[in-house]
This record gives C-alpha cells, sequence and structure tokens, in this order.
C-alpha cells in the first residue's frame, strides 16, 4: 500500500488540543474546566481563582519537570481532559527546563537563544505527544495581550511570544473569550481584532450560559465544553471517520473485483457496472483508473474510445 492518502482514507485523531484566551476575571479557568472530565494542570496558582463548586481534581506545579512526572508516573485514568492554567506560565516553566538541560540555550537575561526557540517548539510538540498518548484532551488557558496593528487594535494569547505562531500550528481550536455587559461569548473565528482557529466549522460567535448568580451560588452544571463544542467537534470528526471507512470497504471492493478481471470481456462487463457501486468521493474516477491501468500494463488490451470497450490489440 502506498503512502499517500485520499480524503477519505485517512486515519482521523479525535482527541482535542484547544486554548481559550481572554483578559482577566473573564471566568477561563471555569470555562476550561467545563471540558469532560478535566484535571486542572495549575501553573499559575489558578485554581484560587476558581468558584469553590467548580474546583475540580488538581495538580500544582513547581517546576516544568512536575508535568512530565505527572504524565510518565500517575495514573490518569480517571480524566478525560487536562486543563493546562496558564499555557504562558507552562511556556515560562519549560524555557527554565531547557536552559537547566542545556545552559547554551539561554541568554545571560533568561531568554531563549533563536536555538532555544527552535528546541522550545520540539519540547512543546513532544508534551502534546505524550498527552496524545494517554489519549487526553488539553486545554491551555491563556492570558489576552494586546498588540496594535497599524491604528487597529488586536487581542492576541500571552502564549509564547514570538515563538506563538510555530506553536499554535499543534492546536485545533483557539477561542476567544469576552464580555459585553453580563453576557460573555467565545469566538474561535480568526477576526482583524483577535487571533482564533475553527478547524471544525463551529460557529462563529457562541453565548456562554450563566452559572454563577450575583451572589456567588452555582445555578447551573459547567459543562459548555463539553456539550457544546468537544461533542459538535468530535461528531464532526466522527462523521468523517465513519466516511473514510466506508470508503475503505468500498476500494477494498472495487479491487478485488479488478483482480478477477483476466480478459477483455470481463473488463467490459466491469466498466458497464461501475455504476452500480455506491460511489463515495473520487471512489469511480479511481476505480476507472486501476482498471485501465490493469487492462493496459497487465492485459495488453487497447481501450477503443467509439466503442467505449476494451478489446485485445491484435483486434
Amino acid at each position: 500500500m502506498g503512502l499517500i492518502k485520499k480524503p477519505n482514507e485517512l486515519n482521523v485523531q479525535t482527541k482535542i488540543k484547544m486554548l481559550i484566551f481572554g483578559q482577566a476575571g473573564m471566568g477561563k479557568t471555569t470555562l476550561a474546566l467545563s471540558a469532560p472530565n478535566p484535571l486542572l494542570v495549575d501553573f499559575d496558582n489558578g485554581v484560587n481563582r476558581v468558584n469553590y463548586a467548580h474546583i475540580k481534581d488538581t495538580v500544582q506545579i513547581e517546576k516544568y519537570e512536575d508535568i512530565l512526572v505527572l504524565l510518565s508516573q500517575e495514573d490518569l485514568t480517571p480524566y478525560d481532559t487536562l486543563v493546562i492554567d496558564t499555557g504562558g506560565k507552562m511556556l515560562d516553566a519549560m524555557t527554565s527546563y531547557i536552559i537547566r538541560q542545556n545552559p547554551k540555550m539561554g541568554r545571560t537575561n533568561g531568554m531563549l537563544t533563536q536555538s532555544g526557540y527552535g528546541q522550545r517548539k520540539a519540547e512543546f510538540t513532544n508534551l502534546l505527544r505524550m498527552i496524545e498518548d494517554k489519549k487526553k484532551d488539553v486545554v491551555f488557558v491563556a492570558h489576552r495581550q494586546t498588540t496594535m496593528d497599524g491604528e487597529e487594535t488586536r487581542y492576541i494569547p500571552q502564549f509564547g511570544g514570538s515563538n506563538y505562531d510555530a506553536l499554535v500550528t499543534e492546536l485545533d481550536l483557539v477561542g476567544y473569550l469576552e464580555a459585553y455587559g453580563n453576557k460573555r461569548t467565545i469566538t474561535f473565528e480568526p477576526t482583524s481584532r483577535n487571533e482564533g482557529k475553527n478547524t471544525c466549522n463551529l460557529p462563529p460567535v457562541m453565548e456562554i450560559p450563566i452559572i454563577v448568580d450575583q451572589a456567588g451560588n452555582c445555578i447551573a452544571e459547567n459543562d459548555f465544553l463539553e456539550t457544546q463544542v468537544f461533542k459538535y467537534y468530535r461528531e464532526r470528526l466522527i462523521e468523517r471517520s465513519v466516511e473514510g471507512e466506508a470508503y475503505k470497504a468500498l476500494m477494498k471492493e472495487i479491487e478485488d473485483a479488478i483482480s478477477k478481471v483476466n480478459n477483455a470481456d470481463l473488463a467490459n462487463k466491469f466498466i458497464a457496472d461501475i455504476d452500480k457501486y455506491k460511489h463515495i468521493g473520487n471512489s469511480r474516477v479511481i476505480a476507472v483508473k486501476k482498471m485501465h491501468e490493469k487492462c493496459t500494463h497487465q492485459l495488453g488490451l487497447t481501450f477503443v474510445q467509439k466503442d467505449k470497450k476494451y478489446v485485445a490489440k491484435a483486434d
């Protein structure tokens, strides 16, 4: 089997890697904890800012090595999602870890060299791979920072600085959380005013439900990401996966039929019956191509265009 795959042949990874960012006090950590069965990996003492009713099991991180130990030695079976708060503090801890491992990767001011940023990108990719190996979703929480694009104000995550673009390529979703009066919304769409990433066509703007009243009492379940984002995202991916499996089964059926063709009559019968298959995507085109390759390269047949039939070359 070749290494090149058609769209319907691709393996689909249903685990989600996302980032939520917004200004301080927006409830970013609480929103992140609305993901399925979360474990809070707390780099920023964020657990103390969460309403007690919404606090989940927490790992309080002191140094970057702690998360490596968590992923390699702890039993994470009860959890479906790792919430890393904040992603910016995690990257700071990762920077210190890289310089401790190799001082040549750092500058005298504690910043990374150019090679150091390359190493941090590799370390970040390795972290995501470790999380993926554990079959967990991951949600990074980040503060908002403001930049100027000409005269326009733009909001981006405080997540990696100049290294941000290299890191965000690894993520599936980037959502910007903001408020209008008492109403909070999140958008995953990139716009001229905010960074975003929306790989599964989520609605342009989604309203976050109120789960705590003005007195601080819990009035609703904290399950927005689980029920409104993750569920939708996974359903879209599973649809693609199911179609992909159907495509693989169909192509195997077609290939089996082609393998039994050993003369012009059977080749012409295959072509005449080709539309009896329930084609998916480009399966019909591929079937015709495979049949033609077998006829011309293996069976020595020629296709007569005016008759739409294969014949032996002598004929």
